[in-house]
């Protein structure tokens, strides 16, 4: 079976570009021309330059001897972390913004939950002096305050949206609307693997730089380039995508995914698309979304502001329905607590979202040879109030 997007973009059944007809000319000169521009010996040679000389690639392998230590196991963290604005998601939009400027493109919009994505948009925007704007759902806003002033000292214009539950989806909604209107001389950077073909297979080759990294670096710690699993936090799925990627054709190697359950997958409260959605088109892809009989988007809920979106990327929706990867879900209580105990032990604090991750250790059994990698997808910095708050430090 292949688990990659096929020449009509979809992943199996998912995916494809469920688009209005004012829409099309942007998403057409993306689906003709990127694949030939990303190719392009000009842009490797500046995308690698970039990723290793100012995103600080690549991103550490590290054995965590306490936490295996705990778990009786041997795990290893995939260090996003310590990239250049602190997740994974700089690999992606150093990528968009040098594909934008082949296109001719002046103008950069992007959405935002947790605000790592806009920090990230916002970043290469000021290194490109490209203008940036960014759409973030008015609670998101609240609560990922530094995120949006670093946004604004970058330069960018954040725009707080206040319809729906003023969280992530509604935030890429405005965008779209933004695209829509804007249709010329702007480029929409995605942040997730989600969104019209060529976005989820666009943004995945961007992130594929993790898996491609770990290879490497796991034959060189363990003498074996394959892991037993692969553990990845799943909202859209951008970091998941990334570490699964050039993994999916090596079928003894578990990969896990791990949606939020919020306050629990049996509540309204939950943003794990898997466990209680079904199939459907959400922001022009058909995918697993959360949705209620009449087939409206039902308001997902996740503690982390980059996991509360209503749907995953068809990437994802296929290697579910396909058996390839497992999809597990892990509740906020869950979350916070593997979060401390990650801190406490190896001296980490991680980003609420790739706590989701973290958690998933407590459901899974371990032999003492295993290898299993983390994908740390983000640092914590910005969830240190919901921490302090949470634990009462």
């Amino acid at each position: 079976m292949d688990y990659n997007v096929d020449e009509k973009g979809y992943y199996g059944e998912f995916g494809g570009a469920w688009i209005p007809e004012m829409m099309y000319a942007n998403i057409e000169e993306l689906r003709l021309r990127y694949l030939d521009i990303i190719h392009s010996e000009e842009f490797i040679e500046e995308f690698i330059h970039l990723l290793k000389n100012y995103v600080g690639r690549p991103s550490p392998l590290y054995f965590a001897k306490r936490l295996s230590e705990h778990y009786d196991t041997k795990i290893y963290l995939k260090r996003e972390d310590l990239n250049h604005t602190g997740s994974h998601k700089l690999n992606n939009t150093v990528g968009q913004i040098l594909l934008a400027q082949k296109l001719g493109k002046t103008r950069i919009i992007a959405e935002t939950g947790a605000g790592q994505h806009g920090v990230a948009t916002a970043t290469v925007c000021a290194l490109k002096g490209v203008q940036c704007v960014v759409y973030m759902g008015a609670l998101d806003v609240e609560r990922q305050a530094p995120n949006v002033k670093k946004m604004k000292m970058l330069g960018a214009e954040v725009i707080p949206v206040h319809s729906g539950n003023k969280t992530l989806k509604d935030a890429t909604n405005e965008a779209m609307r933004d695209w829509i209107n804007n249709p010329v001389h702007t480029h929409y950077i995605i942040g997730s693997v989600v969104g019209p073909h060529p976005y989820p297979d666009m943004v995945a080759r961007f992130q594929a730089v993790i898996s491609k990294e770990l290879k490497v670096q796991l034959a060189e710690q363990t003498g074996n380039e394959l892991p037993t699993r692969i553990i990845a936090c799943v909202g859209g799925g951008s970091n998941a995508a990334g570490a699964f990627y050039h993994f999916l054709e090596n079928k003894e190697v578990e990969l896990i995914g791990v949606e939020a359950a919020g306050k629990g997958v049996d509540t309204d409260e939950t943003a794990a698309t898997l466990k209680v959605g079904s199939p459907g088109v959400l922001h022009s892809s058909k995918t697993m979304l959360m949705q209620n009989k009449d087939g409206q988007i039902t308001e997902p809920y996740s503690i982390s502001a980059g996991l509360d979106y209503p749907g995953i990327g068809p990437m994802h929706a296929h290697l579910f329905k396909s058996g390839r990867a497992k999809y597990l879900y892990a509740t906020d209580k869950e979350v916070l607590e593997a979060a401390l105990l990650l801190t406490q032990k190896e001296g980490i604090i991680p980003a609420l979202e790739s706590a989701h991750a973290l958690a998933a250790l407590n459901q899974l059994e371990f032999n003492e040879n295993d290898v299993t990698v983390i994908n740390l997808s983000g640092r914590g910095d910005k969830d240190m109030q919901t921490y302090l708050d949470y634990f009462g430090y």
